[in-house]
């Protein structure tokens, strides 16, 4: 039986949910713009050129942020963050943490042919799975910050857009400094996690509760 805290602390809902609806509104203005493109256009033509292709020791840091993204950092990444769960006793935020993150890789993988945005001419780039994953975790941990400290709806809503700001810029610099991504595919990565987040998290906490 599982017992404890809800999924989403009652203090997170409405920051959770209005960043929630942001991201949706970002994911989907972006989709529609730049689907069926290969090309540059607005804030890609201004960011890329600063950030694209780093070298030396800034490429072994973006590297390393990646490799979070990747199938065996993502298993130590949900293993970490869901044992701190567990060891504050926020079974509902563990599962939120797990579940969380397997819809939203499977949301980025999903949608990348229906927008078909290409990269390097071949590659599907929108929106950024990696950047997603990153966002979802730092949103979970986020609720469980929040939840542990007992913080109130304007502490909480600053301590969660501080996380997802943080890790969805490192991510998506790094995306991007690797030349895997267009700046837009990490807002676009950002924008789905935070859209999904919430719904898994009402999900989670209606059939655990029955």
């Amino acid at each position: 039986m599982i017992t404890g805290p809800p999924a989403i602390p009652p203090r997170a809902r409405i920051p959770l949910w209005t960043l929630g609806a942001f991201g949706f509104v970002v994911a989907l203005v972006l989709g529609l713009r730049y689907a069926g493109s290969s090309h540059t256009a607005g804030l890609d033509a201004l960011v890329l050129p600063v950030v694209d292709r780093v070298e030396g020791p800034l490429w072994y840091l973006a590297t390393a942020i990646d490799f979070a993204g990747e199938p065996v950092g993502a298993i130590v990444v949900i293993a970490l963050f869901g044992w701190l769960c567990l060891r504050h006793r926020r079974q509902r935020i563990a599962i939120l943490m797990v579940v969380a993150s397997g819809v939203t890789v499977a949301l980025t993988t999903g949608l990348k042919p229906l927008v078909g945005r290409l990269i390097h001419g071949e590659f599907l780039s929108y929106p950024s799975g990696h950047t997603a994953f990153a966002v979802t975790v730092a949103t979970v941990v986020g609720l469980l910050v929040i939840d542990v400290r007992g913080l109130g709806t304007v502490g909480g809503a600053s301590v969660l857009v501080g996380l997802v700001a943080f890790a969805g810029l490192a991510m998506g610099w790094a995306e991007v400094a690797l030349g895997a991504h267009y700046p837009t595919d990490t807002f676009g990565g950002f924008g789905v996690a935070v859209a999904v987040v919430p719904v898994v998290g009402w999900a989670v906490d209606r059939l655990t509760s029955r």
